[in-house]
Order: C-alpha cells, then structure tokens, then sequence
C-alpha cells in the first residue's frame, strides 16, 4: 500500500507512512493541542459516508417537521421531542460523540484529558465543572440526565467547519445502584457514536455487568486498560491476557482492546535543601497514542457512518416512542368521541317515535362521529367520502348493522303505538315503551360503537385498511367486542338520561 497524504501541510499535521493495520500516524509541528482532532473530523468529511450522513439528515428533518402533534399531544413529550431535535442538530453539524464508562479510580477523566491534552475534566472521585473552562476555550456543560437523575459532564472541542467531536463524562458506574447504572447506560450509549470503558485492572463483576450492557447497544467500543504503568511487564502482561482471552472474549475482539497510561507517575531524583538527593513521583507524559491513533482511525475511516446509523437507529427509537404515545393519546380521544356519540344515538332513539326519523338519527350521529374522528386523527375526509366509509363498514358489518335497522324499522313501529296509547291507557303502556325504547337504544349504541372503533382502526393507519381487506378488519374487532358489557353501560347511562329528562 503506498503512503496516502491527506492535506499536509493543514495546521501543521504531517502524515507519516502507513503503519501495518491501516493506520496513519501524526506528528504535531504547531502548539495547538486540537490539531489530531481536527485532522480526524477534515477526514471525516471527505469519507465515503457522506452520502448515507446527508441521506440521514434528510430524513430526520423530515420526521421533525412531520410530527403532526397536537399541543395536548406535547403534554409529556418534551424530552422525546427534544431529543428529535438534538438529534437533527448533531447530524447538521457532524457531531461525534464519544462517552467515557467506569468505576471510580480507573481515570476516566485522566484518560479524557489526555485525548484532549489539557485537564478539561476534574481528576479524582467528585464531579463537578472545571474551573479553566474559559481559558482553555471549550464548550463545557453539566446537564441532568431524563429518568436517572445523574449528572454527565459533556465537553465539545471548538468546532472544525461544520464538524464537532463531543466527549461525555460520565458518573462511576459503582456510584449509583444497578437500576440506575442500566438506566444511565441505555441512555448514554444510545446517543454516543463511540464508547470508552475504562479498566485498570482485572475486571470486576459491576464492570463485566456494565460492559455487557453496553455491548448490546450495538455501538462501537474500545476497552481501555488504563494505569499499565502500576504493574510490573510480566502482571501487566498477565493481566491483560487473562481479560482478552478469559473475561471479554465473548464480547470483544483483541482489536478492541487497548492499553494506556493517562497519568503515568514517573520516580524523579531531587535535591534537597540539605543537599542529599531524594526520589519522588511526579506526573509524566501520558502514554496514549494507541488509543487515539484507533479512535482518529475509525473517525477517518467511518465517522460520518457512525454519527449518521446512530443518530437514525436512536431517532428510530424515539419515534416509536412519539407514535406510541400519540395513537394512545388519539385512542383515549378516539373513544371518549365513540362513546360520546354512543349515547347520543342511544337516547335519541328512545326518545323518537318516528321510525324514519329513528333511521335518519341513526346516520346522522355515525356520519358525524366518523368526520369528528377523521379531525381527530388529521385525515381530511368530506361528508360525502364519510358517508361512503360508513356503507362500505355497514356492509362489513353484516349480522349487527342488519340488526339495528330491523330493530329500528320493528321496535320504532311497537315504541310509536305505545306512546300514541300512553294517554288512553292512563300511562300503563309507558313501562313496556320504556322497555322497547331501551332495547332499540341498545342495539343501536352498539352498533355505533363498532362503527366507532372500525373507523378508529381505519384512520390510524392512515385512511386504509393495511395489509388485510375491510371485512377482516371488521371481523377481527367485532370478534373483541364484548357487548354484554357494552350494553350493561349503555343500559345504565341510558337510564339515568331518560330519568333526567323524563
């Protein structure tokens, strides 16, 4: 393979020849501690992922300018919604975003800071901002995660053009319980393009735990052996072979291991004021050029490929989440609308003793709950097309809209006779006209109320009837319904309404 130069002479940044994985190693000609990552996020715009990132991005603008949410519907899903937005932010701006996992003490932090060349994040077991934020002019900011309560602290490189590369802190895993840690886990790592897990020894039962969790993201990971310079060769050697062949084999290939030293303590001889010398231990320079060079190369060779997947299969996710939460929102409406309408047919047609205006009534109320549903699930639908959506499910129907129109046609004719008697017999026919009222009511609240529910299934999926034919439909939900129960409620609603009105 023949060396490959990619803008050499861009802030300073001199390619060296191919090391043997593939890999391009850079060496550092000016003071700026960024200019390694500048070079990886300059490469990532010229990968072959950009037309999978622009594709991503079309695609994500397109569900957050579609959401078709009411403001009721928003109520609760400010964080979902958020989250769409952020989402499309970070695909505008070519974000990546990697996210540092450990226990206390393995130097998370150390080995964030020792990416970044400067101590941006805080050393040491508390959490907190870093005090030089300003001076080392990074975009720094602590924030809450929704459902954990835990703090991360995110901390953005100064932007490359349209490009950014993030970094996450994150709270020890040891530090909060295990529903916390899964909780704080899922929700990191959906939004991460990179995971670092930070090791510094033989690992634990909480970090296997916690690794295999994360695993099961799907995202990139890189486990990072950290404070190698504590151990003799030999254990150090031993150690890392008992964790690449015996903990994590069955989660992580040799590749995906690395060893570094963030914050190597070097011995240094001293004078002291006596003039005899001393030994003592001071920070030295950190050994971490394994660990960059393997993220610089995946930034290099798949960056925008990342940030595109995980931002759609994260985006996918909450969108689930949206419509989920949406249809159960339009479906509570949904049926307060088929009740509603449910009881208004029920009632006016115990009070009507005219047959044909029993029949007009009947058409009237399913016609208008079907264009109140139609408003209801923002499908645009006139009377015309909602009286044929009401035929061809009549006709679905079968046995039940048979019944009410000669329930209708039948008992209006016997209600109609006993009410024109009421008066001569001294009111002895009203009880048996209440009767019959009440059995006409029930036929045709329930058959309103499978009218409701057909529509209900029609219109949320979008104005068609899916993969399966009307008839199976229908079929599929007057075989759920359960119309003893349905008729008990209409019965004992019906009652006290004609009681309040008698």
């Amino acid at each position: 393979m023949t060396d490959k130069v990619i803008e050499p002479q861009r802030r300073g940044l001199v390619p060296k020849p191919l090391v043997p994985n593939g890999g391009i190693i850079l060496t550092n000609n000016s003071p700026d501690s960024n200019q390694d990552w500048d070079w990886a996020m300059w490469s990532v715009d010229a990968v072959q992922g950009e037309l999978h990132h622009k594709r991503a991005q079309d695609s994500l603008r397109e569900l957050v300018g579609n959401l078709d949410l009411t403001c009721q519907e928003q109520v609760g899903l400010e964080s979902e919604i958020e989250d769409l937005a952020n989402l499309l932010d970070k695909l505008e701006h070519s974000c990546v975003q990697l996210a540092a996992f450990g226990m206390v003490g393995r130097g998370k932090s150390s080995v964030l800071n020792a990416l970044l060349g400067q101590p941006v994040f805080e050393t040491g077991a508390l959490h907190g901002v870093t005090r030089n934020a300003q001076t080392a002019n990074w975009q720094l900011s602590q924030e809450t995660l929704a459902n954990t309560d835990q703090e991360i602290l995110r901390v953005a490189l100064p932007s490359i053009g349209e490009s950014q590369i993030q970094f996450i802190d994150t709270p020890g895993i040891d530090e909060v319980n295990g529903e916390t840690r899964e909780a704080l886990a899922v929700t990191v790592a959906r939004q991460a393009d990179l995971i670092l897990f930070i090791i510094a020894g033989d690992i634990t039962k909480v970090e296997y735990e916690a690794l295999s969790l994360l695993r099961d993201s799907g995202k990139p990971m890189l486990l990072v052996f950290n404070k190698i310079d504590q151990y003799p060769d030999a254990d150090r050697e031993a150690i890392y072979r008992k964790i690449r062949d015996e903990r994590v084999k069955q989660l992580l290939s040799p590749a995906e291991i690395v060893r570094v030293a963030a914050a190597p303590l070097e011995a240094v001889a001293v004078r002291r004021a006596d003039g005899s010398r001393a030994i003592q231990r001071r920070l030295g320079t950190p050994q971490i050029e394994e660990l960059k060079l393997k993220i610089l190369e995946i930034l290099h060779r798949e960056g925008k490929s990342l940030v595109a997947l995980n931002s759609m299969m994260y985006a996918g996710e909450v969108n689930e989440q949206l419509v989920q939460r949406k249809m159960a929102i339009r479906d509570e409406s949904a049926n307060q609308v088929i009740w509603k309408a449910v009881m208004t047919k029920a009632v006016a047609i115990a009070l009507n003793p005219v047959t044909v205006l029993d029949l007009l009534t009947a058409t009237v109320v399913d016609v208008v709950m079907i264009l109140a549903l139609s408003r209801l699930y923002g499908i645009s639908m006139t009377q015309q097309g909602a009286v044929g959506l009401l035929q061809k499910i009549a006709l679905s129907m079968g046995g039940i809209g048979a019944s009410e129109v000669l329930a209708t046609l039948g008992l209006s004719s016997i209600k109609g006779l006993l009410g024109l008697s009421a008066p001569a017999t001294g009111g002895v026919t009203l009880a048996p006209y209440l009767s019959v009222a009440m059995t006409q009511a029930g036929v045709a609240g329930v058959s309103t109320y499978a009218i409701g529910q057909v529509t209900k299934v029609y219109l949320a999926n979008g104005a068609s009837w899916g993969e399966d034919a009307p008839k199976t439909v229908v079929s599929r939900i007057l075989e759920s319904l359960d119309e003893t129960s349905i008729l008990n409620r209409i019965k004992g609603e019906l009652a006290a309404k004609l009681g309040s009105t008698s």
